[in-house]
C-alpha cells in the first residue's frame, strides 16, 4: 500500500508540474499506467478499457475523465478532503470510487435504454443513485468503450474466418481446374474448354479477380493481415451482375416445413455435396443464372406465341442455338415442358426474395405444387446481411394435386442474386448430372423468377418454367392440363403466389375487413383462425398426391382400382388426434367448367346434397375472413345442426381459393372448446385436425383451343379429386381392419355419386 501512496502522489504531481513538458509527460505516464492496474486491487484506468474489460470492471472504474486536461480541471471532486485552501501546492491523493451493485444495475438498465444520456438524464440519475454527475458521465463513456471493443472484436473474428475460407476456396478451384483433363483426348485441357469460350472466361476471370482482391482488402482492414492478390476464380457468392452468361440449366426452390412430414427415403438418400462437386455446382449456379436472365427477357425467336394468342411456347431449336452448353442433352423418352408467365403482385420485393430462399416459408407458400423439399446444405448465405449470392443445395418433389399423377423429384441448386439495375433473381438448376442415376424422371434446365421492385409495395414477377421429365406415369386424364401448363408450368406458379401474396396481406391486416362478420371480434384470433386454416390446408395438400415420400403407407387390394387408400400412424402430435388414420382420395372428369363445381362445392347452402356426415343438417355460417379479391377465397367457421343429438351443434372450419389454374375445398371438423380457444387469440398449432376436401383442375381443354381456367365459366369441363382423412381406431397400435377400408372406400364412392348426381344431370 505504501507503493499505492507514492505512485499516486507521483501521477498527481507529474499533472501539475510537468504539464507543460508533453514528452517527458507521456513517458513516464505509460510507465505509470503499466504498473498500477497490477497494484490497485483489479481497479483499472479509464483508458485502459481496450484491454480485456468485463462489466464488473467498469463498474469499479473511478470517477476521473480520460481527458488529461479534463482531469486536472476536475481534480477536486476526486480529491479526499477538498477545501478551499489553494495556497497548498500539495495535491491529494485520488479517491477511487467503487459503484454498489444497485447503481450498477440502474446504471446498465438505464444503458439498454439509452446509450447516451444528455446532461438532464446525468443529473437526474446522479441524484437517484447518489453519484456525481461527472461519475456518471465516466461510467456511461466506459460502457460505450466496452461495447464498442466487444463489438470489433467481434467483427474481426467473422472477417478473419471469411478471408481463411476464401483463401481455402480459391487454392481448391485452382487445384480442380489445374487438373482438369480433355474428355475427347484425356490429355491437359485449356480452362475454356470446360464451360466458356476463352474470350468469356477471361472477362470472367478479370472481373472475379477484382471481386476477390476488393473482399481482401476489407478482410486485410480488420484483421491486420496483407492483402494478397488471388488469380483464377472467385469465392461462391459475386456480387456484381455478369457480362456474359452461357449454359443451360434450371429448377425451382422447395421447402416443405413443419407440421407434417419427416423426411422420405427417397430424399433422405440424396446425400449433400462433396467438396471435389463445388466448383461445379458453382460454375452451373453462375451459367443457370444468366440463362434464365435471358431466357425471361427474350422474345421472337425463342418464345412464339401459342395459336390463341395466351401464352409463350419455347421454339427448342432457337434454344439449342442459343444455349448450347448445359446440363448436356435431353435423356431418351423425356419431353422438354418450358413456359414463362408474368404478373404484378402485392407483395415487396425483399419480402419475396425471403419466401424464395427460405425453405419454410417458400414450402407453404406453394403447398398445393410443393410436396416435400428440404436444404442440404448451404453453400453461401448471401453478404451484406441479406441473399444477395446466397446459394443453397436442395431436393423437392413436385405434386399435382391428385392421385392419378405422379410427383416430380429434383435434386437441384438454388442461387439468388440482386442485378445492377436492381432486380433480384432466383434460378435453380439441376444437379442430376453430379450423380447419374436411371431412376431420375425429370431434370430442371435453368428455372426461377426476375422480382422487379414497384411503387406501393407491389412486385413483377416473372416466372419460367423449364424441365425435362418422362411423363409416361400420367393418367389419361390429367395429360392435357399437364401439357398446357396448368399443372405444372409458370402460369400456375405464378398463380399461385398471387393468391397467396393476397391472403398473406390478409393476414397481416392491422384491423379487421368489413367483409368479415360472425364471431371473431379481436384480431388475435383472426390470425389464430387464419394460421389454423393454413396448417389444414397443407395437411390436406400432402395426403393426396401419389407422393413416395410421405409417411403415408399406401394400401393394395383395397377393393377399389380407382381410390388410392392410404394409412398412417398417429402418436405424439399435438396437431393431429391419436391412432390410425385412413386416406382415400379419387380423381374424376366432370362435364362442368371448374368455377360452377367451385361454387357449388363451397356454397354452405349445397353442403347438403353431398356431405354425407351432415346427415341433412342445415349449416350456418358463424365466422367469415375473406383473404382475397375473388370472393371464393376465404376461411368460413360453420355450424353443422344435425336431427342427430350426438352431431349437433357440429363444427367445421373451411377455407377455399382459386385461381386461374386451380382451385381448393378444404375442410375438417373442430372441437367447440378448442375451436373458442383459437377464436380469443389461442394457439392454433394444438387443436387437432384430419382434413377432407376437393381440388378442382380445369381439364386442359376449351372451346377457342387454349389451356382452359378456373374463371373461364363457359369452356371445358373440370378435373376433381375427392379425399378424406378419417380416424378408424384411436388406438395407434390396434391393428387396421379390412371392415374400416371398406367403409372409406364406400364413403368416398358415395360422396362422388351425389357430386355427379347434382351437378352433371342439371347441367345436361
Amino acid at each position: 500500500m505504501e507503493m499505492l501512496v507514492v505512485l499516486g502522489h507521483l501521477q498527481d504531481l507529474l499533472l501539475v508540474r510537468l504539464k507543460n513538458h508533453k514528452p517527458l509527460f507521456e513517458n513516464l505516464k505509460r510507465s505509470v499506467d503499466m504498473f498500477q492496474p497490477n497494484m490497485m486491487e483489479g481497479h483499472l484506468h479509464p483508458l485502459d478499457m481496450t484491454q480485456n474489460t468485463s462489466e464488473s470492471d467498469i463498474a469499479r472504474i473511478g470517477a476521473r475523465d480520460d481527458d488529461f486536461d479534463s482531469a486536472t480541471k476536475s481534480g477536486s471532486e476526486n480529491h479526499e478532503g477538498a477545501s478551499g485552501d489553494d495556497q497548498d501546492p500539495r495535491p491529494k491523493k485520488k479517491r477511487y470510487h467503487r459503484h454498489t451493485q444497485h447503481q450498477i444495475q440502474e446504471m446498465e438498465a438505464f444503458f439498454k435504454e439509452c446509450p447516451h444520456p444528455d446532461d438532464k438524464q446525468r443529473k437526474e440519475l446522479s441524484r437517484e443513485l447518489g453519484l456525481e454527475p461527472l461519475q456518471v458521465k465516466f461510467w456511461f463513456q466506459n460502457k460505450r468503450t466496452q461495447m464498442k471493443t466487444q463489438h470489433e472484436r467481434h467483427e474481426n473474428t467473422q472477417l478473419r474466418t471469411e478471408n481463411d475460407k476464401l483463401r481455402a476456396d480459391n487454392m481448391r478451384y485452382r487445384e480442380a481446374l489445374s487438373n482438369a483433363s480433355c474428355p475427347n483426348c484425356g490429355g491437359p485441357t485449356a480452362i475454356g474448354e470446360m464451360s466458356f469460350d476463352e474470350h468469356h472466361l477471361r472477362l470472367e476471370n478479370s472481373r472475379l479477380r477484382e471481386e476477390i482482391d476488393r473482399i481482401s482488402a476489407i478482410a486485410a482492414k480488420y484483421v491486420g493481415k496483407p492483402v494478397v492478390n488471388y488469380p483464377l476464380l472467385s469465392p461462391p457468392v459475386p456480387s456484381r451482375p455478369l457480362e456474359l452468361g452461357v449454359g443451360n440449366f434450371g429448377g425451382h426452390q422447395a421447402g416443405m416445413g413443419g407440421e407434417m412430414y419427416g423426411a422420405g427415403d427417397l430424399l433422405r438418400s440424396i446425400n449433400a455435396p462433396s467438396d471435389a462437386d463445388k466448383p461445379m455446382i458453382i460454375e452451373l449456379a453462375v451459367a443457370a443464372m444468366e440463362e434464365l436472365i435471358r431466357m425471361a427477357q427474350m422474345g421472337d425467336p425463342l418464345w412464339m406465341t401459342s395459336l390463341d394468342g395466351t401464352t409463350s411456347v419455347l421454339n427448342e431449336d432457337e434454344y439449342i442455338r442459343t444455349f448450347p452448353r448445359g446440363i448436356g442433352p435431353k435423356p431418351t423418352g423425356f419431353k422438354c415442358e418450358a413456359s414463362r408467365e408474368t404478373a404484378v403482385v402485392i407483395m415487396n420485393h425483399i419480402n419475396l426474395v425471403e419466401i424464395l430462399m427460405d425453405v419454410g416459408q417458400w414450402s407453404t407458400v406453394f403447398s398445393g405444387i410443393v410436396s416435400r423439399a428440404m436444404t442440404l446444405e448451404v453453400l453461401s448465405t448471401g453478404v451484406a446481411g441479406n441473399y444477395n449470392g446466397a446459394l443453397q443445395v436442395m431436393t423437392a418433389e413436385f405434386q399435382v394435386p391428385s392421385p392419378l399423377v405422379p410427383t416430380r423429384e429434383s435434386y437441384y441448386v438454388r442461387y439468388c442474386k440482386q442485378h445492377a439495375d436492381g432486380t433480384w433473381a432466383v434460378v435453380d438448376v439441376s444437379l442430376d448430372n453430379l450423380r447419374p442415376s436411371p431412376a431420375v424422371r425429370c431434370r430442371r434446365r435453368p428455372s426461377g423468377c426476375l422480382i422487379q421492385e414497384m411503387p406501393n409495395g407491389y412486385s413483377k414477377v416473372t416466372w419460367v418454367e423449364h424441365v425435362e421429365v418422362d411423363d409416361r406415369g400420367v393418367h389419361d386424364l390429367y395429360k392435357q392440363v399437364v401439357n398446357c401448363g396448368n399443372a405444372f408450368g409458370a402460369k400456375r406458379w405464378v398463380a399461385t403466389l398471387d393468391r397467396q401474396c393476397e391472403r398473406l396481406a390478409s393476414a397481416m391486416a392491422t384491423n379487421i375487413p368489413t367483409g368479415d362478420v360472425g364471431v371473431i371480434t379481436n384480431q388475435e384470433g383472426r390470425k389464430s383462425m387464419l394460421k389454423l386454416a393454413e396448417r389444414m390446408v397443407i395437411s390436406f395438400c400432402a395426403g393426396v398426391s401419389a407422393s413416395t415420400t410421405h409417411t403415408w403407407t399406401t394400401l393394395s387390394g383395397t377393393g377399389a382400382e380407382d381410390v388410392r387408400v392410404m394409412t398412417r400412424k398417429s402418436v405424439d402430435d399435438p396437431g393431429r388426434p391419436p391412432g390410425i388414420v385412413l386416406s382415400a382420395a379419387t380423381s374424376f372428369w366432370l362435364p362442368v367448367p371448374p368455377k360452377r363445381v367451385f361454387d357449388f362445392l363451397r356454397d354452405e347452402n349445397s353442403r347438403s346434397e353431398w356431405d354425407i356426415l351432415s346427415n341433412g343438417g342445415a349449416v350456418q355460417e358463424m365466422a367469415h375472413i375473406a383473404n382475397g379479391r375473388d370472393t371464393g377465397n376465404c376461411v368460413s367457421l360453420l355450424r353443422v345442426n344435425s336431427a342427430n343429438s350426438s352431431q349437433s351443434n357440429m363444427l367445421i372450419l373451411q377455407e377455399s381459393c382459386t385461381d386461374s389454374t386451380a382451385s381448393f375445398v378444404i375442410y375438417a371438423p373442430v372441437d367447440i372448446v378448442a375451436m373458442n380457444v383459437v377464436l380469443n387469440g389461442g394457439d392454433p398449432d394444438y387443436v387437432a385436425l384430419l382434413p377432407s376436401g376437393f381440388a378442382i383442375l380445369p381439364d386442359g381443354t376449351s372451346s377457342h383451343g387454349g389451356g382452359g381456367g378456373i374463371g373461364e365459366t363457359g369452356s371445358g369441363g373440370s378435373l376433381l379429386t375427392v379425399a378424406f382423412q378419417i380416424l378408424v381406431d384411436s388406438v395407434p397400435t390396434a391393428k387396421l381392419s379390412l371392415g374400416s377400408v371398406a367403409t372409406v372406400n364406400q364413403l368416398i364412392a358415395c360422396t362422388v355419386e351425389r357430386i355427379k348426381a347434382s351437378l352433371s344431370c342439371d347441367n345436361a
